[in-house]
């Protein structure tokens, strides 16, 4: 593959051409120069027309199906999804049926995922069957490619089981990613508890189920002296825990999903079920923690936490629908609308999600593989089911113009151009 990229700006605080309007020359695979270039006869030009080029996305919880639920998802249409959201690299949680928790299934994802542009790392479960009773095959899955290990939007509840999974894969310095809500407050709550709940009628999950589950897991990460990653957090209180617990020394990462960077509690008014996603959306003082957190480096990264379902889960009273919503292809949106800069936007979705699996950061620099993404922040373009590359349609954004379009994604010695 032999591909030039002009008149972009290079968003990368790790390359010396950290922006600079530059043009990219790739060949097999590698960035061969940067700088002011013309084109050769056996190339691709891409006339980038001053959109930026980051390290490519990668993204640290998203779902697809596969297996057991692939009418939702599958992984062909997850890496479609995901170039068209920019996203190079993607870590694939392992709420499927049957559960991801053992060798061989972990080698099925790597294989049938293998060979692609968009890299599909599979994440093990921490329990076998997701019942927080037994650990999985945690060492065994991480020798087949998982990179880190989760129980999904399952909180883990049992507070010795916790401790003894932190344990044991501070052993092999394995990653555990957990959801966190204790279950015993939340019950069978649906949105956040609030004013708007009582005006709603409905039964509101309050900020404490979140922030007691996450300082529990903080003073056991501490008392094992290990580390441990809290995913999805919602609220200013998490924020305010998490800031601490880092400053104390704890080794304590979390991050943040894009649409509760935007959206907000009063945007249920309506029971629109594509709204309804775990956590719940919180409130507009929690919306602003959560940016200000992202910005002092409390709030290590951004995920899609993409969760695709079909109609007939969605499309019902809100009390029974599922949760959560397609999101690979409206994050950029969505962090331009929270008015993220280029630079913030290129840390927290591209370089700090592989730093916390350990995994090569790619850098924008002469001689290095070539893995990016290229977006225009200020391109309009409609979101609708002929621009869905998702088998499911679970989005409230479907139908609406959007603002940041990804323009082209290099990885694998392949690239596409949306």
């Amino acid at each position: 593959m032999n591909l030039l990229v002009k008149n972009v700006t290079i968003a990368d605080p790790q390359s010396q051409f950290n922006s600079q309007p530059c043009d990219v020359r790739v060949e097999n695979g590698k960035i061969k120069n940067i700088g002011q270039l013309s084109a050769d006869k056996n190339e691709t030009v891409f006339d980038a027309q001053g959109a930026f080029l980051t390290p490519g996305f990668f993204d640290l919880n998203c779902v697809a199906g596969d297996p057991g639920f692939e009418t939702k998802e599958d992984i062909g249409t997850l890496m479609q999804t995901a170039k068209a959201g920019g996203f190079t690299g993607l870590a694939l949680l392992p709420q499927t049926s049957p559960v991801i928790q053992s060798k061989s299934q972990v080698e099925y994802i790597v294989n049938k995922a293998k060979n692609n542009l968009v890299d599909v790392l599979p994440v093990g479960a921490i329990s076998q069957n997701h019942e927080a009773k037994e650990l999985a095959e945690l060492f065994d899955m991480q020798q087949a490619g998982a990179v880190a290990f989760s129980d999904g939007d399952k909180a883990l509840q049992d507070d010795g089981f916790m401790s003894r999974a932190l344990q044991y894969a501070k052993g092999f310095n394995a990653l555990l990613m957990v959801y966190p809500e204790n279950k015993s407050i939340a019950g069978k709550s649906q949105i956040n508890e609030s004013k708007n709940s009582v005006l709603l009628g409905m039964k509101g999950l309050p900020a404490l189920a979140e922030e007691m589950h996450i300082a529990r897991d903080i003073f056991l990460a501490d008392y094992n002296e290990t580390k441990i990653h809290i995913s999805n957090i919602s609220t200013a209180g998490a924020v305010a825990l998490i800031r601490k617990a880092k400053k104390d020394g704890v080794q304590v990462s979390c991050d943040v999903t894009a649409h509760h960077l935007v959206f907000t509690e009063e945007l249920l008014s309506d029971f629109d079920s594509n709204y309804k996603v775990k956590p719940p959306l919180r409130g507009k003082a929690d919306v602003k923690a959560l940016i200000a957190g992202l910005k002092d480096g409390t709030i290590d990264a951004i995920t899609s936490q993409h969760r695709p379902e079909e109609i007939e889960f969605k499309n019902v009273e809100f009390e029974i629908a599922h949760y959560g919503i397609i999101a690979l292809q409206t994050v950029l949106p969505l962090l331009l609308k929270a008015g993220l800069d280029i630079a913030l936007i290129a840390e927290k979705l591209a370089i700090n999600p592989r730093k916390l699996l350990n995994l090569t950061v790619p850098v924008i620099e002469e001689g290095s593989k070539a893995n990016f993404t290229v977006f225009d922040t200020t391109e309009k373009w409609l979101y609708h089911s002929a621009s869905n590359y998702s088998k499911s349609a679970n989005s409230p954004l479907l139908g609406t113009e959007l603002t940041g379009k990804v323009k082209l994604v290099c990885n694998n010695n392949q690239y596409w151009e949306n």
